[in-house]
């Protein structure tokens, strides 16, 4: 009998999603814990790769067994989460049928990567300081719309790979801002003097608030997107906003291929090329060509679909 798991997983103490020789990985993770509480060797098969030190929401796995759980599903959950580290949490487990595949059943992917353009300690762990000085977000929006679409994306791609195509389909890409939770939480409201006795966390009014993060992904909702349309910033936000994230969502993705998007969006904005480079890069371009990849420790997939 198959059962899909549903899972969170901070990626900082692991090499990725994949088992790997000495090195500590969720799947090997979960695969000894299920083997012990089940009392017999259970193979874990995952809806992708996760590079080394990319996280994870509403991640999806399965798994096979002989019969039913020995377990109500309530306590096999309570079991797994007190047997796993903190870093990773089981949501739900769930029978499928038995051709449901985790990972070659899946028909779209969506990633989520943060960056904030202001020292803040309490994003850092999730999101990358990007200090250049100047970014154009709608110059990047703009070069988004090259993304859209089926194409080959081996300008994109970590070399290496077992892969038998570079070709993906594209639904949606693009920036967005957003607010944090911290600085929601603790700013004062709009129109409100703080007091005399406060400490302000930020010398400049905190931008619109667009959402939380991470409580959207935990939600597994969709964070909320420009009204706009063209990749403009929604209606009174500046683009100099501190805080914001790059969406995108295909039916497949290959090594490397948010990290290296990202950087390449952000050489864009920085005005090193223009939007339609993009578009020269998948025609034509090489991993060489295009921009380097950005940190691993910013980025989430967020959501996986069937």
């Amino acid at each position: 009998m198959r059962y899909f798991l549903h899972l969170s997983y901070d990626g900082s103490a692991f090499c990725g999603w994949q088992i790997q020789p000495n090195a500590p990985s969720v799947q090997a993770c979960l695969e000894e814990v299920l083997s012990r509480l089940l009392n017999r060797p259970v193979a874990v098969t995952g809806a992708g790769r996760t590079d080394t030190g990319v996280h994870a929401v509403n991640y999806v796995a399965h798994f096979d067994t002989d019969g039913s759980l020995p377990f109500e599903a309530s306590d096999f959950i309570y079991k797994l989460n007190a047997m796993l580290p903190h870093g990773v949490v089981i949501l739900s487990v769930s029978p499928v049928a038995d051709d449901l595949h985790a990972r070659f059943s899946a028909t779209r992917r969506e990633y989520t990567y943060f960056i904030h353009r202001q020292k803040d300690p309490f994003v850092r762990n999730y999101s990358w300081l990007c200090g250049y000085p100047e970014l154009d977000f709608d110059a990047m929006n703009a070069a988004c719309q090259y993304l859209l679409g089926t194409h080959d994306f081996s300008c994109f791609e970590k070399t290496g790979g077992d892969n038998k195509t570079s070709i993906c389909t594209v639904f949606e890409a693009r920036w967005q801002p957003y607010t944090p939770s911290h600085i929601q939480i603790m700013s004062p409201a709009e129109g409100e003097t703080p007091r005399g006795d406060s400490v302000s966390l930020r010398s400049t009014p905190a931008p619109p608030t667009v959402s939380c993060v991470p409580s959207e992904l935990v939600s597994g909702g969709p964070l909320p997107l420009p009204s706009s349309g063209g990749g403009q910033a929604p209606r009174g936000v500046s683009p100099s906003a501190d805080y914001w994230y790059f969406r995108i969502a295909a039916d497949r993705f290959l090594r490397n291929m948010v990290r290296a998007t990202v950087g390449s969006l952000i050489e864009v904005g920085r005005g090193k090329h223009d939007p339609e480079w993009i578009g020269e890069l998948i025609a034509t371009g090489t991993r060489g060509d295009a921009g380097e990849s950005v940190p691993g420790h910013a980025l989430f997939l967020n959501k996986v679909s069937y």
